[in-house]
This record gives structure tokens, C-alpha cells and sequence, in this order.
């Protein structure tokens, strides 16, 4: 029987909700079999973060010439940065059977929407945006105005979440883990997904 295509997983949600730290501790639990698209941007590395490891830092002119080749599957610009993700990647892997997990913006993930409908669309939500606002102001890596800005952005965001097919939130990092790990699973079982293959097996392909 055919391999069966791999599941795209699009994980987004409000700036601050903590894509970063769910995707890491997913990434962390030694049963993870997701690869792990890294997303494209012209923002400045925070403390800790690594060129291709966390993200592709790059320049605005470099990433403007990624846009013009058609080489992201998708991209925004957010707060004055852009971000996106690299097309060749992403398919490659797909193909070879294997799951992407793009941890990307509201904006982009919008944008997948359209260009691949059967992807996997979860939105990570925070408790309340009191929440949101306290952990962007922890962060201690932005001025006020920024923050202010974002959480504006994400009072918008949020209501942008008819979009997906699940809703996750990050009430405490292990329980948002494990929902999503269960959403996973689900979604490798829909018939949708599986039928092709068990109609090959009863032709004897």
C-alpha cells in the first residue's frame, strides 16, 4: 500500500499566548515524531533563540526576495517584522510520510487555510487577556507601546478563531501538551484520511 501522506499541524494563536513554550515541551516528550518546520523572520533574536533552530533570522531584503520566488507557503508581517514559512521544506516531508508542526501567527495560519484545506488547525488561547497582557509584561523584552499594540492585535486574533478546527488553551503548559497530542491522534484516525488506504488494500494495491 501507498505511504500515507503526512499530517500538516498548524498550531497559532494571539502573540504572548506561549506557541513557543507549548511547541518546546512538545517537542521535549521522547514519543514526539513531529518534524518541526522552523518559521522565517526579520525580527531580532530574543535571548537564547538560534538561527535555524528557533527561527531563520533574516534580513528584510532576503526575505522580500523569498516572497517574489513563490519559496513560503505562507508569510504576514506583524508588529513590524515579517515571519513565514519555507515552501520545499514542508512538502518534502510531508511526502516522505512524515508530520509538519508550524507554530506560526494568526495571520499566515489563515492564509494555509486556504492554500491547504486539510491541514490540522489548532488555536492556543490564553485563560483571559488580563493572562496575556501579565506574560508579555513578564517577558521584560518589549516597551509598553509594543505590548499595548499586541494586545490590541490580540483581542483581534481571538475572534478569528472560527478558522480552526480545534481550540487548546494554555491554561498550564502539560495540559495543553497533552490535548493536543490527543487531537493528533484523532485526526490520523478520520476516515477521511484512511479510506483511500483501506479501498487500495480490499483491490489488493
Amino acid at each position: 500500500m501507498s505511504k500515507e501522506r503526512g499530517l500538516l499541524i498548524v498550531l497559532s494563536g494571539p502573540s504572548g499566548v506561549g506557541k513557543g513554550t507549548v511547541r518546546k515541551e512538545l517537542f521535549s516528550q521522547p514519543n514526539t515524531n513531529y518534524e518541526y518546520s522552523i518559521s522565517a523572520t526579520t525580527r531580532l533574536p530574543r535571548e537564547g533563540e538560534e538561527d535555524g533552530v528557533d527561527y531563520f533570522f533574516k534580513t528584510r531584503e532576503a526575505f522580500e526576495a523569498l516572497i517574489e520566488e513563490g519559496g513560503l507557503l505562507e508569510h504576514a508581517e506583524f508588529v513590524g517584522n515579517y515571519y513565514g514559512t519555507p515552501l520545499a521544506y514542508v512538502n518534502e516531508t510531508l511526502d516522505a510520510g512524515r508530520d509538519v508542526f508550524l507554530e506560526i501567527e494568526v495571520q499566515g495560519a489563515a492564509q494555509i487555510r486556504k492554500k491547504a484545506p486539510d491541514a490540522l488547525f489548532i488555536f492556543l488561547a490564553p485563560p483571559s487577556i488580563t493572562a496575556l497582557q501579565d506574560r508579555l509584561e513578564g517577558r521584560g523584552t518589549e516597551p509598553a507601546d509594543v505590548i499595548a499594540r499586541r494586545v490590541a492585535k490580540a483581542k483581534e486574533e481571538v475572534e478569528m478563531m472560527s478558522l480552526y478546527d480545534y481550540v487548546v488553551e494554555n491554561d498550564e503548559v502539560h495540559n495543553a501538551c497533552d490535548r493536543i497530542n490527543a487531537i493528533i491522534k484523532a485526526e490520523h484516525c478520520r476516515r477521511e484520511r484512511v479510506e483511500k488506504r483501506y479501498i487500495a488494500m480490499l483491490k489488493g494495491e
